[in-house]
């Protein structure tokens, strides 16, 4: 690695790039840092010996040790453990092999060392890496455990590309279904994402790597999302877009919190000492570090004196020269650059960075078993059985017709969060394998719909298979399939030819998020699997076979029509006027914007069908927790998912409540004929509201309407508590 040299536009010294004042020099720094080899480091002692080195005494808290090292930094140091010195990371790291996403290269003289960091929302983005199904697709399994055993595969993955550090996972809410990163999140209702999220960071923590939770504080579309101002009110910013970030550091334990792009209400996010400094470190009591996005950051002072620890991709405006200038010129206090240099140490510290040998990059040389099985697995849990007319479970049909590209193309969304997986199973060749030799599997592209209508016709079971495309950039300009992927033609078209020509019609959606479905009616069956990841066609014939039950339930709101959908209609709620998007709708969000309006979906958030029949009953409910039996009522093993919600009273008409909010949920496999009663513990804020004026959560004195079942539509049991007459 080039260690000391000048460039046009900066210098490096010790191994880190200087910019020259405003210069953007990244595409620069390529063309002279030549690449590492596979699995390659800059040579680093780890820590040391405590006699000589007393912040490596393990003994002292990560604090202590912190202060220790902290005091024989020197000024330049200090500020070069403030950015990475990666040129090639960002949204160029994913396309080599070797290349992290992000590298601090520490300070070899004390022992600090390198720090290396990935993508990862969605599995590791660093050459080839197990691609795990989208993350919106954990969204629709509703499963703690399987939101850990995400997280634990992708920690586990990143250990084995040589990365201490993993960006992940994405929890931002979905306040519009036409966002390009709809399937890198868990979806529109925050209860559901802070929960899942916290158990990923669990999972991927328990592995010895740190994530990053992101994009703090509110990020919800790509449209405008370098300049976009969001105006959002102190209530809707509580209830909605910040509680799986609280989730993520205080149930999850997140070592890093990463700030995103845009404006909230006047403030550059990576700037915004609200969000950063008051509610994150001292209502929250985070003191682990925060990370930018790469480019976010704006202003030298603004985002130190705001909160931000390091920049990334490189030090564009934490660099010495800048910092020192703010600093002579009062802008920033050398205790402020001092904290911030303290968090990342006793971040480092605290995760045993420095304690341990640098991890090896061998991923392709470890059993990647355990990984392909965890991405099966996930899959098959996400699966979403959205209509069924009885032609599912698949019977053994003697001949079948596979229509669509991406019965042999699965489709996985764009951007950070974009895996090269080592190998795939595609749709057709995972049925044809299930199906066996006795059966006929005819592909047709569907391009040509007469062609596909014949292949249909001579089947006894046509499936057709029809994806969307999203990603990060761009959003998607409306629901209907052809918007989402317009080199795929006329998809709804391709699905109606087919259902015309066979009854047994089965439509297979590998979309990102919501779309429309004008031909639902004419199939006999609708099953959304989301972005499948590598394992698609295993656990797409394991679930259309029977084998398994369709573990999913829908994390968004599927609407009836384009103008159904949030914020349709209202430019200035969407995608913004002036740069400006206006949070107008408070927190009527997802499935609450639904049931606020009387809007009828065409299937509502919680929906999913199983092949299997549950009877809800026995309610019980107090303050403190409601708990329901489930019974299996059916003949086959089946995936229950009880969803319990909450009306909660109005304390003014300046306080509108949604007619329901999700506050417990759970999944059981049940046999036939088996019971289990299923408690979902209540704490104060699950009963509590965002209280502008205090600046607090309260508890409003009313009835509070319990709702267990099904869907947020489909409700079996009610009850009631507090003062309700």
């Amino acid at each position: 690695m080039l260690r000391n040299g000048t460039l046009r536009n900066g210098t490096f010294r010790g191994g880190r790039w200087l910019p020259a004042v405003g210069a953007v020099a990244c595409a620069l720094a390529l063309a002279v840092v030549p690449g590492r080899p596979d699995g390659a480091r800059a040579a680093t002692g780890r820590c040391g010996d405590p006699a000589e080195r007393p912040w490596c005494d393990t003994s002292l808290s990560a604090e202590r040790r912190a202060g220790l090292l902290l005091a024989k930094l020197t000024e330049d140091e200090k500020i070069a453990l403030l950015a990475s010195d990666d040129p090639f990371g960002g949204p160029l790291g994913g396309f080599f092999d070797w290349a992290h996403a992000d590298t601090n290269n520490g300070i070899e003289r004390l022992g600090v060392p390198p720090l290396y960091m990935a993508d990862g929302p969605a599995g590791v983005r660093q050459g080839k890496a197990t691609a795990l199904p989208a993350p919106i697709a954990l969204a629709a399994t509703f499963d703690r455990d399987t939101a850990r055993l995400y997280g634990k595969t992708v920690g586990w993955e990143a250990k084995h590309r040589g990365n201490d550090l993993i960006f992940g996972p994405t929890v931002d809410v979905l306040r519009t279904p036409l966002n390009g990163r709809t399937f890198e999140g868990f979806g529109e209702d925050p209860y559901l994402s802070a929960r899942l999220g916290a158990s990923w960071i669990r999972g991927a923590q328990g592995q010895g790597v740190m994530a990053s939770v992101k994009h703090m504080a509110v990020y919800t579309q790509e449209k405008d999302r370098l300049e976009l101002n969001m105006a959002v009110d102190p209530r809707t910013l509580r209830e909605i877009y910040l509680p799986p970030f609280e989730a993520a550091v205080k149930e999850g334990g997140a070592a890093t919190v990463m700030c995103g792009f845009g404006k909230l209400n006047g403030r550059w996010a990576c700037h915004d000492g609200n969000a950063l400094n008051d509610v994150l470190r001292s209502e929250w009591g985070f003191d682990g570090m925060v990370l930018s996005d790469h480019t976010a950051v704006h202003d030298t002072a603004e985002a130190a004196n705001g909160g931000l620890d390091m920049e990334l991709p490189i030090g564009m405006r934490y660099n010495a020269f800048l910092l020192k200038t703010a600093r002579a010129q009062g802008k920033v206090s050398q205790a402020t650059i001092d904290g911030h240099t303290r968090n990342v140490l006793r971040t480092m510290f605290e995760f045993g960075v420095f304690d341990r040998p640098a991890y090896p990059n061998d991923l392709a040389r470890v059993d990647r078993t355990a990984s392909e099985n965890a991405a099966r697995a996930i899959a098959e849990n996400g699966v979403t059985l959205l209509k069924n007319d009885g032609v599912l479970p698949l019977a053994a049909p003697r001949k079948i017709a596979l229509i669509g590209r991406a019965a042999r193309e699965s489709q996985s969304g764009f951007g950070s969060a974009k895996v090269v997986p080592f190998e795939t199973v595609s749709a057709e060749a995972g049925l044809t394998a299930r199906a066996g030799a006795g059966a006929s599997v005819a592909y047709r592209d569907g391009d040509d719909h007469g062609a596909a209508a014949d292949a249909a016709r001579d089947a006894d079971v046509a499936i057709v298979f029809a994806t969307d495309s999203q990603g990060e950039f761009f959003d998607k300009s409306c629901l209907t399939l052809e918007c989402g992927e317009p080199l795929r033609g006329d998809q709804d078209g391709l699905i109606s030819a087919v259902a015309a020509a066979n009854p047994n019609t089965v439509v297979v959606l590998q979309t990102g998020g919501p779309v429309l479905t004008p031909w639902a009616d004419d199939v006999a069956a609708v099953v959304e699997t989301w972005y499948p990841g590598q394992e698609a066609g295993s656990a797409l014939a394991r679930v259309l076979f029977g084998d398994v039950d369709p573990g999913g339930r829908l994390p968004v709101t599927f609407p009836g029509a384009e103008a159904h959908a949030p914020t349709a209609g209202n430019p200035a709620q969407y995608p913004g006027v002036n740069k400006t998007a206006t949070f107008s709708e408070g927190v009527m969000v997802g499935y609450r914007h639904y049931d606020s309006k009387g809007i009828a979906p065409k299937y509502p958030f919680g929906h999913g069908l199983s092949y299997t029949t549950f009877r809800y009953s026995g309610l019980k409910v107090s303050s403190k927790q409601v708990s329901v039996t489930v019974k299996n009522s059916g003949s086959r093993t089946g995936a229950a998912v009880p969803q319990m919600y909450l009306g909660l009273p109005s304390p003014g008409v300046d306080v509108p409540q949604p007619p329901k909010q999700l506050k417990g949920f759970t999944k059981a496999t049940l046999e036939p004929g088996q019971s289990k009663t299923v408690t979902f513990p209540l704490s104060t804020r699950d009963l509590s509201y965002w209280n502008v004026e205090a600046k607090r959560w309260k508890v409003a004195d009313g009835c509070y309407t319990v709702m267990v079942g099904a869907s947020s539509r489909d409700i079996a049991q009610r009850g009631s508590f507090g003062a309700c007459g």
